[in-house]
């Protein structure tokens, strides 16, 4: 089975940019516990909410970039990955948010595990009034100091131009596994150099 994984809670990029140079340090071992506990807590509440048993899912805080959490099931396997930078920059809100949002996917994912529903449709609303919290799917905070996944462009030519290719395109055309062609003059694709 295909792992389905939810990217949570979104963080936009303050517009003041000035201090985005300053890395901040990720949640330690104490906050990283309140974390799990509130998880739990979480967890246990839905459960006695819709009378369903509901086992607390794996927790890691091995998420980058500019989401706060994300909920991943891989078959019977599930799993809230947590952004341990955004925590350390906003720790209270996504105690408060992200927490509950992930739990929520999970929750769902565990009363209907066949079913492809809409991440943030109808059944995760619910959850998410069940749990008294707002049902949304973005927060509007500031990011500076958390670091950022920046994908590196390779630089591809056609016959009319040239390209900043991503690397996964890029690697994909190198192994041989994908053709692409401009969407200009529909030249395939090649490497600079």
């Amino acid at each position: 089975m295909k792992p389905h994984a939810h990217r949570g809670y979104n963080g936009a990029m303050s517009s003041d940019d000035t201090s985005a140079r300053v890395s901040i340090e990720p949640i330690g071992m104490a906050q990283r516990a309140q974390v799990i506990a509130a998880t739990q807590a979480w967890v246990d509440r839905a459960a006695a909410l819709l009378a369903q048993p509901l086992a607390l899912p794996t927790v890691l805080f091995d998420l980058s970039g500019g989401s706060a959490g994300m909920f991943r099931a891989q078959g019977v396997n599930c799993s809230i990955r947590y952004n341990p930078w955004i925590f350390a920059r906003h720790f209270d809100e996504n105690l408060e948010h992200t927490v509950p949002h992930e739990v929520a996917h999970y929750v769902v994912h565990m009363r209907h595990p066949r079913r492809r529903l809409k991440p943030h449709g109808p059944q995760w609303q619910q959850v998410m009034q069940l749990f008294g919290r707002p049902p949304r799917v973005t927060f509007d905070l500031a990011l500076d100091g958390v670091p950022m996944r920046r994908q590196r462009r390779h630089p591809y030519h056609c016959g009319c131009r040239e390209h900043a290719v991503s690397t996964v395109r890029h690697n994909r055309m190198r192994e041989g596994r994908a053709r692409y062609l401009c969407r200009y003059c529909s030249g395939v694709l090649r490497p600079v150099g």
